[in-house]
């Protein structure tokens, strides 16, 4: 059997569309995988569709479906991604949109549901993974709760023939294990090939981390044309084998090094990644370099799924309200300081001061504190960045950080500048395990 080609086109929600669009049109893929989804993205998409029940899928899935699916069509490549995030079925309109649009009736779209535990969790309150606060405050916080499906919530939609697959918290190698289980005929309990195709799509699930997107260091380790850096595909071959690459002539670089860096990463025990389904082991992963660009993969290995799945909780926590002016020229340090002994007086004087925050100057102290690390002792910046942010419980206190580093302007040192203040709603996230019983999947195919 050939080898299977399957491509990541997104890394996160925010990701470059270019990279997918090059590989839609070039790589002659059988799968194109978007993971777009984080911890806390979900949970911020919930809170999207509760003030439009409309909204809730990822803002840039029509982008990208504009710019990938008359490739993908052409070609026979199919598309699998957790888009759909808070609303998959909102996301499956869209696509059709999109395909009609384009001219592409007949475009088959299956939409996975069945993630969305919300019910369940505030009913049963089961114990937080991490810690967190009481449910008798959570309780009235709760965002959201998605369970982390696996590849078998996704094998009905692939066996559908759907050409677009959209779901929403699916664990991210899922997306890439689920198409390789549909096209070799994988068993479900059939833990080494299982635990090899995680492999492979742990590697790929971050798009150009594997590429050289996170680990450039001019000097150390230096990549070639990040401006342009190619997303990643791989070669899968039906034993889970694979060989991971990128176009000839795009950024980046695909090697040993790059490959052993995304297969570390977020990785607690290499024995034993606990996925949903199975607890994959990367301890004999072996990478071997063919050529330019080209790295082979094998070595992976499985055993039983675990009896229960994670979700993770979103909740509202407060608000973080910003402030942040500069300084530049002679005395620039100095001014910066001034101005942050000022605005810890007024945080005294509006009751404040007990409350979680930052106060720093950019470029001095803001990652190392006062033990930054200085090339020469007579060293002064020429220019500083202050910034304060604070962790409020209300809105009107974290206005309050942007008023007054504005008022800075006429009431601080002199020559400030570049005012820009910020209030944003936090977010926080929580885990929970949920019986695999509660999580029921379906899916419904939509066409254009």
């Amino acid at each position: 059997m050939s080898p299977f080609r399957i491509g990541a086109g997104a890394g996160y929600s925010g990701d470059r569309i270019d990279p997918a669009q090059a590989l839609a049109q070039h790589a002659g893929l059988n799968a194109l995988v978007f993971e777009c989804l984080a911890e806390r993205t979900i949970a911020l998409a919930q809170l999207r569709r509760l003030h439009d029940p409309a909204a809730g899928f990822d803002p840039l899935l029509t982008a990208r479906m504009q710019a990938v699916l008359p490739a993908c069509v052409a070609q026979g490549t199919r598309i699998i991604t957790n888009m759909g995030a808070a609303n998959p079925e909102g996301a499956g309109q869209a696509v059709l949109e999109v395909a009609r649009a384009l001219g592409l009736h007949g475009l088959r779209v299956a939409v996975v549901t069945g993630d969305d535990v919300l019910d369940w969790v505030r009913a049963q309150q089961p114990a937080l993974l991490d810690g967190g606060p009481p449910w008798s405050a959570l309780q009235q916080q709760l965002v959201s709760a998605n369970a982390y499906l696996g590849a078998d919530a996704l094998l009905p939609a692939l066996a559908s023939g759907a050409e677009v697959v959209l779901c929403g918290r699916v664990a991210d190698p899922a997306l890439f294990l689920a198409p390789l289980m549909h096209h070799f005929g994988w068993a479900a309990d059939d833990w080494s090939r299982l635990g090899q195709g995680i492999v492979v799509g742990h590697l790929l699930e971050c798009a150009a981390q594997v590429s050289g997107g996170y680990i450039a260091d001019p000097g150390a380790f230096d990549v070639p044309g990040l401006h342009d850096v190619g997303f990643p595909f791989a070669e899968v071959d039906a034993d889970g084998a694979a060989v991971i690459t990128k176009l000839a002539g795009t950024g980046g670089r695909v090697d040993r090094l790059t490959c052993t860096a995304q297969l570390l990463y977020e990785i607690e025990d290499p024995a034993r990644y606990i996925q949903p389904d199975v607890v994959a082991d990367f301890s004999a992963v072996r990478l071997h370099e063919l050529g330019p660009d080209r790295v082979a993969v094998s070595g992976g290995a499985g055993r039983l799924r675990p009896d229960a799945l994670k979700a993770t909780l979103g909740y509202r926590d407060g608000f973080i309200g910003e402030g942040q002016i500069s300084y530049a020229g002679p005395g620039a340090q100095a001014r910066g300081e001034l101005a942050l002994d000022i605005l810890q007086h007024r945080l005294v004087r509006a009751g404040l001061d007990g409350l979680e925050r930052r106060a720093e100057l950019v470029g001095v102290n803001a990652m190392h504190g006062g033990g930054a690390p200085r090339h020469g002792a007579a060293q002064v910046p020429a220019e500083v960045r202050v910034r304060l942010a604070l962790r409020c419980t209300s809105r009107a206190q974290a206005e309050w950080v942007g008023h007054e580093v504005e008022a800075l302007y006429l009431n601080g040192p002199a020559a400030g500048g570049g005012v820009n203040t910020s209030v944003r709603e936090v977010v926080a996230a929580a885990s929970v395990l949920v019986p695999r019983a509660v999580v029921q999947t379906q899916y419904r195919v939509l066409v254009a």
